[in-house]
């Protein structure tokens, strides 16, 4: 048996070793010709064996493919094609260098191999945006928007006008995990929602992933938006920028050394505060933020970078309130080449976002945060024409401010108040697969193995039978439970522990050459909780880890999709259903105390979520008309039932609408080329209204009127829908050295009056009830000039 057994083992590894003989590997990097910037999501395509590769966040591709001499096809939309013929006798390095192209009517030549590729991936739920994309995006006040481009896309949505973050196939703005060059970033929004915390002219390349997440990425339930900076301009020096109506931006980059070494350097801020003085207004809301990387090829097989981003935001009213808020984050990343198979990218990354919150008439400063430190290591490796690996590991050290109260005069009737800190490490092993089953069948398969450990803290409270909240039956109403007492910990010890596999799936066969099917599947844990119980996340929510009382929330999704290109992908359609549920979705007991609560397990109940919907994408790809029209059909609920049968739980434990809930969402975003000076582009937007709780009837006591809510969600904003506009106008666009375009946009062209939310009143002069609407936007003309040499 045992002689059998070896000749099982040396017969595998000699057919093994003559397979290997008889492949090559070809590999490198893609650059673009004038900025020598890699290049990310370019096809490399070899029409004879119907096989090709993209490169990687870093404009790395490994292909492997049988000896001999076969034409090789570079494209990416924008750039000219190259198709050049190589013989590959044996392993080569070859890089390649993108020039860009104007006329885009020449990337049809190969459009249907690039498609098919895009076909056979079993990737899905994905969506990428270019910045020049993003730039052409009419939005309020004329300054580019990231996270207003990708609300135009189906399945995402904002919680509304002047509201911070988006939501994702109805989950909440904590659940999206947002990377900036792989640093965590807390809070995506300035000016409570007014713009986005990225500058589009520092950004390379972004992807919002909605469901078939890979395993590599972890720690949130909804959506994964990973975004990469721009690395500099190696060749030259550069400068780019735009002033508009509230906010300007400056962009310089250029050589460390030529073809070597590359910086960048952005900057942007806000000014509309600096005229409130000459209103005779002492207030003032402004921002500011610095991108910042540093770029240095070592030699062939190593690169290093160091990116970092520091944002801010400060909001006065008068001399009695003061409020500021912001990121910072430091990455230093080394992409190490073992061989032309193995690639490898270890980051070590700092993140921090506090928050600082001055009350002058009352004399106290408060001042909240998270911080962390992480480490990632993530290998590549590209074993064969067939099969694709990753593999990597991370971990995490959070540690947590809830809250630092201290009086601002010696007069203040504040006393000094700290809340306890909290700490937190978090750390993920992952494998993920891609492979080619058939030549119409190709798969990816993963899993992650998470853990999340509670670190000791100075107090916490302990409770009978374990329980923060108890149910008083006489009033059927949840209240805070009276702590038995406290127990201390050390730091190094663990308070709690939680250990959660993720297994990812996703499939996609190949109908013909213009049409497939994918499906996903995808379980994900997240282990922070952002305490808020409003529609939208403001600076004052906080951030609190999983433990003793507070569950993990887990997520399970699956996804189906159809997706066609019609007319060599001058068309593309994309059909997708999705379900998905969350366990442990944190719920507030009525009139929960989120602000300075040192034991915040005393107003929260774990409960559960689900959502499920139809969303379909229609894109125009080429010609002077491009565009999209995305439609989503959803639903979000959530649910928290009693903890046993004397409970009534939350909403009677009914399933409620979530304030994501938007049943009807329709965009339609195009853009038109009159020539090389003039572009138009434009977007409708039209959604179901959002859900808000309305009362239902009034009593009084004491002589004042108290208006009594019945269910949570059961009412809704009326419909929100509106057009805006954007010309784009390059006086001279042949103009080599300094070039400029103007942007003339309108945002909400027809004036629409959409509600923001809807309180209700007693009319002092007529003593009636009444309902007033709070819109945030009418129509809003705007001016912004941008320039580049």
């Amino acid at each position: 048996m045992k002689n059998i057994l070896l000749g099982i083992f040396f017969t595998l590894l000699n057919i093994l070793l003559v397979q290997a003989q008889d492949k090559v590997t070809i590999s490198g990097r893609i650059f673009e010709s004038k900025s020598n910037e890699t290049l990310i999501g370019v096809t490399i395509y070899l029409p004879e064996l119907s096989s090709g590769t993209i490169t990687n966040e870093y404009g790395f591709y490994s292909l492997t493919v049988p000896k001999g001499t076969y034409r090789v096809v570079v494209s990416y939309l924008g750039y000219d094609t190259i198709d050049e013929t190589l013989a590959l006798d044996s392993n080569i390095n070859r890089d390649f260098k993108l020039s860009e192209n104007v006329e885009e009517l020449q990337e049809v030549v190969i459009s249907k191999d690039v498609e098919r590729l895009n076909l056979k991936s079993p990737q899905m739920s994905v969506n990428s945006l270019k910045a020049s994309t993003i730039k052409e995006v009419p939005v309020v006040l004329g300054e580019p928007d990231i996270l207003k481009a990708i609300t135009l896309l189906p399945g995402v949505t904002s919680a509304g006008e002047g509201a911070s973050g988006f939501n994702v196939r109805g989950g909440a703005a904590d659940q999206n995990l947002i990377l900036l060059d792989e640093a965590i970033i807390y809070n995506s929004s300035h000016l409570f929602g007014l713009f986005s915390v990225f500058n589009p002219d520092a950004i390379k390349d972004l992807k919002l992933y909605k469901g078939g997440i890979p395993a590599r990425y972890g720690g949130r339930v909804s959506s994964v938006l990973d975004i990469y900076q721009k690395e500099g301009n190696s060749k030259a020096f550069k400068m780019n920028g735009g002033i508009g109506a509230v906010a300007s931006r400056l962009l310089v980059e250029g050589p460390l050394k030529k073809d070597t070494g590359s910086f960048l350097l952005g900057g942007r801020s806000s000014y509309a505060h600096l005229f409130l003085p000459l209103l005779d207004v002492n207030n003032s809301a402004y921002f500011y933020d610095l991108n910042t990387k540093l770029s240095y090829k070592l030699n062939t097989n190593n690169t290093i970078y160091l990116s970092g981003y520091f944002g801010r935001d400060v909001f006065k009213i008068q001399d009695s309130f003061e409020n500021e808020y912001g990121n910072a984050v430091l990455n230093f990343r080394w992409n190490h080449l073992y061989s032309d198979k193995l690639f490898s990218n270890l980051s070590l990354i700092y993140s921090n976002y506090d928050y600082d919150l001055k009350l002058n008439f009352v004399e106290f400063d408060w001042v909240s945060g998270i911080r962390n430190f992480n480490i990632k290591y993530d290998f590549k490796h590209y074993l064969n024409q067939r099969f694709k690996l990753y593999y990597g590991l991370n971990s995490i050290y959070y540690k947590f401010n809830p809250g630092d109260i201290k009086p601002t005069t010696e007069t203040s009737g504040i006393n000094p108040y700290k809340l306890i800190d909290k700490y937190a490490f978090e750390n993920a092993i992952y494998f993920d697969a891609e492979q080619r089953i058939t030549d119409n069948l190709e798969m990816s398969y993963g899993l992650r193995l998470s853990s999340f450990l509670r670190l000791g803290q100075s107090q916490l409270n302990t409770y009978t039978d374990n329980q923060a909240v108890t149910f008083n039956e006489d009033q059927q109403i949840y209240e805070k439970a009276e702590p038995t007492g406290t127990e201390s910990f050390k730091r190094s010890e663990v308070i709690k522990s939680f250990f959660n596999l993720e297994p990812r799936f996703s499939l996609a066969y190949q109908l013909n050459n213009t049409s497939s099917i994918k499906a996903s599947y995808n379980r994900m844990s997240q282990y922070l909780h952002l305490l808020s119980n409003t529609s939208s996340p403001t600076p004052l929510d906080v951030w609190t880890p999983s433990g003793k009382f507070i569950k993990p929330q887990l997520l399970d999704q699956v996804a189906v999709g159809y997706f066609r290109t019609f007319n060599q992908n001058d068309y593309s359609l994309e059909v997708e259903s999705f379900y998905k549920t969350i366990k442990n979705r944190i719920d507030y007991i009525d009139g929960a105390d989120l602000i300075a609560n040192d034991a915040i397990e005393q107003v929260i109940l774990n409960g559960k979520a689900r959502a499920y919907g139809l969303e379909i994408l229609l894109r125009k790809n080429q010609g002077r008309l491009k565009g999209w029209l995305s439609y989503t059909l959803s639903k979000s609920e959530q649910q928290t039932p009693g903890r046993n049968s004397g409970e009534t739980g939350i909403n009677r434990g009914r399933w409620y609408n979530t304030p994501y809930d938007k049943t009807h969402d329709v965009t339609l975003t195009g853009s038109y080329l009159f020539n090389d000076k003039w572009k138009i582009s434009s977007n409708f937007i039209f959604q179901t209204g959002q859900p808000t709780s309305f009362p239902v009837s009034q009593y009084e006591y004491n002589n004042i009127t108290i208006a009594n809510f019945n269910f949570r969600n059961a009412n809704r904003l009326p419909t929100y829908n509106r057009l805006d506009v954007a010309l784009n106008y390059t006086p001279k666009p042949e103009k080599k050295g300094y070039q400029s375009h103007w942007v003339f946009s309108i945002y909400n062209v027809y004036n629409r009056k959409n509600a923001s939310s809807i309180t209700f009143r007693q009319n002092r002069d007529t003593g009636t009830n009444e309902a007033v609407q709070l819109s945030i936007f009418g129509i809003i003309p705007s001016i912004s000039y941008n320039f580049k040499f």
